[in-house]
């Protein structure tokens, strides 16, 4: 089901004026990371939808590179007509801050926040041979085995190796973080038994725990999946309180126009409610909903403090 969180700030009827100063261009969509990934496939149904709602064209623009940080910057430095977009992540907008000591831009400042439209939890999966059925037992094999149990994520600094090492803490644990290139590599060392426990974003690893190559052992929302309805939470689990999400926003460049701003996130919460954007989306484990307006802008900087503190204890940077 979609749901929305609007800020009265954003609460206006779509400026027609707005609506066709953008009929006929085109909007260009940054995708920060390559095409195929998970940010690439929230992007494409919602440029198709938002070119139709808008009489205008729209191409997706993939530029990977640097955790998102070559796309955003892109961005950034466009002009802000509604003419360039950002397929913003979780990473972009609120990791990176702490990440990287040398960012090229400011996620709050150098960007208009539009509209997030995807949330997705962090999965814990590990090796079905192994003998852990919950976390529980994970936390008790761990405490038997200090720094002997592996635990890979996508990389440095995602949010599935945060979330990982705030479970950690949270667990008083010692499990041993093995960062890949990616989600791929991961998985195929847990299913071939390199690693003992992945931790990574659920639509990366739903369909090899629904073909139970790999068993989910919660999530950590702040309530469970419907499509994995039988899996608990972290804080069902015992850790009262643990919560994070991966999410993807629609950001432009500072200064744009209130009433483009308006028509954007109007046009967007449309898409993001229907049908036709839910059905391609919410089968790989996301929740489509809108964060958008005073909510979004109290929604990020709570992000960037709790991120920015992960990545403060984790002790990781990247120049």
């Amino acid at each position: 089901m979609a749901t929305t969180a609007a800020g009265a700030g954003l609460l206006v009827k779509m400026n027609p004026a707005a609506a066709q100063s953008l009929a006929g261009k085109q909007i260009r969509i940054v995708v920060p990371f390559p095409a195929g990934g998970p940010t690439d496939i929230v992007a494409r149904p919602l440029a198709q939808m938002l070119g139709d709602a808008l009489k205008a064209s729209t191409l997706i623009d993939n530029r990977a590179g640097a955790g998102g940080s070559i796309g955003a910057e892109a961005v950034a430095r466009s002009a802000p007509d509604g003419q360039t977009l950002l397929l913003g992540t979780v990473g972009t907008q609120a990791i990176n801050a702490a990440l990287y000591p040398k960012l090229p831009y400011d996620p709050v400042r150098d960007f208009t926040p539009i509209a997030v439209v995807v949330l997705a939890p962090v999965a814990v999966v590990v090796n079905p041979a192994q003998p852990i059925n919950n976390l529980a037992e994970l936390v008790a094999l761990a405490k038997r085995m200090p720094g002997k149990l592996n635990y890979g994520s996508a990389g440095a600094g995602t949010p599935g190796h945060l979330t990982g090492e705030m479970f950690k803490a949270a667990a008083g644990i010692d499990i041993q973080h093995v960062p890949y290139k990616g989600s791929a590599p991961a998985l195929t060392d847990l299913i071939g038994g390199q690693i003992e426990i992945m931790f990574d974003p659920l639509q990366s690893v739903l369909s090899n725990v629904q073909g139970g190559r790999a068993r989910a052992l919660a999530l950590s929302s702040k309530t469970r999946s419907s499509i994995l309805p039988e899996v608990p939470t972290i804080t069902e689990s015992g850790y009262d309180g643990f919560e994070t999400t991966a999410w993807w926003g629609v950001f432009a460049p500072a200064r744009m126009p209130d009433a483009i701003t308006a028509t954007l996130a109007d046009e967007i919460e449309k898409i993001v409610g229907g049908d036709g954007f839910r059905s391609k989306l919410e089968p790989l484990g996301v929740l489509c909903t809108v964060i958008r307006g005073d909510a979004l802008a109290k929604f990020q900087q709570s992000e960037l403090a709790k991120w920015g503190k992960a990545v403060r204890d984790a002790g990781v940077t990247i120049d």
